[in-house]
């Protein structure tokens, strides 16, 4: 490209703009927050549990979902060029990439008990037809249920703002958390968790609202109406020292007696605050080493095969069963996710694998390289399948024994 065509072509982002028109009035509504983040119910908002639910929605989210075909015995063999993969694996809509809207659906599921993944953008209408393809995706809350459709609440990026639509359920993505009966039904161990967390938050801003709690004994006895009048008058007096006072001084008579109650009162809500976390984490299969970042191996691999697993299961089935028609899914169509299986071992164990996968003929060279962050290698034999500790010829008969050889390479 010269330098003309340079001149002719470029632009610049803060020349070229009427400032007239930068008010935002001729693009819609406009918010300092982004309308369609996921917000949290029944009282998660501020909850210490908060930090955990987000901690496994980030996780299911590291793993990847892809639109794929499958052989005939149900491998994987390559990803699908379609709409829908690229929504699961790039961009999801216009706000999203593929991993916020994956987290934005484990947030709303864990949360709420149940998604709604809806196909916004399609290649024909989805109401009226079961084969399309999905251009955008949204996650949304159902908030009324029929027979055969559901009404969702989701966020509209065309009015900026989140709006009720009714939905034909075999088009939408409906996914019910495996979890539900830990987490989200009225008396699990999660919602009295939630219950004992509000108690003692109640009890802490009480204690830290700067409350003096003190009784004034009077010299005299409060029986008649104009001695509770005298009394509630000497009240607000000594209020109105204490709060004008630069340092909080006021004056009592000689007669008069304080007695302060603002003691700390002994109660065992935060030890029942650990009890029912310590069930809840153990009911969903979360030692609290993986919140900590201390979690060995062992620790990690339950966590992913007893919480992580069920929950993009659940997602990938509904969504295979959705948006794959049944002729697609006989054609060897699938939705699959997968984990990497390297992320949790030691930089020290990367070699020893290496050399059993390669000398194994599981990964080739390249591959290998790709794992470890390495550019691929030129070398052509670098994408083989070979040992490269088994010396080959051109015939690939170096290694056998004349006779074996002989019986192996045909007569000509």
């Amino acid at each position: 490209m010269g330098f003309t065509d340079r001149l002719q072509h470029a632009w610049n982002a803060f020349l070229g703009r009427d400032p007239t028109k930068l008010t935002g009035s001729n693009y819609g509504p406009a918010t300092s927050l982004y309308p369609g983040r996921p917000k949290l119910t029944r009282g998660n908002a501020r909850s210490m549990v908060t930090s955990i639910i987000n901690r496994i929605a980030v996780d299911v989210a590291s793993i990847d979902v892809q639109h794929v075909y499958l052989d005939d015995a149900g491998r994987y063999i390559e990803p699908v060029n379609s709409y829908l993969n690229e929504c699961l694996t790039v961009s999801a809509n216009l706000d999203q990439t593929a991993r916020d809207f994956m987290e934005n659906v484990v947030f709303t599921l864990l949360d709420d008990g149940t998604v709604a993944i809806v196909p916004v953008d399609t290649t024909v209408d989805a109401t009226r037809n079961n084969a399309f393809d999905i251009q955008t995706l949204r996650a949304g809350r159902v908030v009324q249920w029929y027979p055969k459709h559901v009404k969702i609440n989701v966020y509209n990026e065309n009015t900026g703002k989140r709006q009720d639509i009714l939905m034909p359920k075999q088009s939408v993505a409906i996914v019910q958390n495996p979890f539900f009966q830990i987490m989200n039904e009225p008396n699990s161990y999660y919602q009295r968790l939630l219950d004992k967390i509000r108690m003692l938050d109640t009890i802490d801003a009480e204690s830290a609202s700067g409350k003096l709690n003190m009784i004034i004994q009077l010299p005299y006895t409060i029986k008649s109406e104009a001695r509770r009048e005298q009394a509630e008058a000497r009240r607000k007096d000594m209020e109105m020292q204490l709060s004008t006072s630069k340092y909080g001084v006021a004056y009592t008579d000689a007669t008069e007696k304080v007695t302060q109650i603002n003691r700390a009162v002994e109660n065992n809500l935060f030890t029942q605050v650990e009890f029912y976390m310590k069930q809840w984490l153990a009911q969903l299969g979360l030692p609290m080493t993986v919140f900590d970042g201390t979690a060995d191996e062992a620790a990690m691999l339950n966590y992913q095969t007893r919480t992580l697993e069920p929950i993009i299961s659940a997602i990938t089935d509904e969504m295979k069963r959705k948006f794959l028609t049944k002729t697609a899914r006989t054609k060897g169509q699938s939705i699959m996710f997968f984990k990497d299986p390297f992320s949790l071992v030691p930089v020290n164990q990367i070699a020893d694998i290496a050399d059993k996968f390669t000398r194994n003929e599981i990964l080739t060279s390249n591959e290998v390289r790709q794992i470890i962050g390495f550019k691929p290698s030129d070398d052509p034999k670098a994408d083989e399948l070979v040992n490269a500790n088994m010396p080959m010829s051109d015939t690939g008969m170096e290694g056998f024994g004349e006779e074996e050889a002989a019986e192996e390479v045909p007569e000509e």
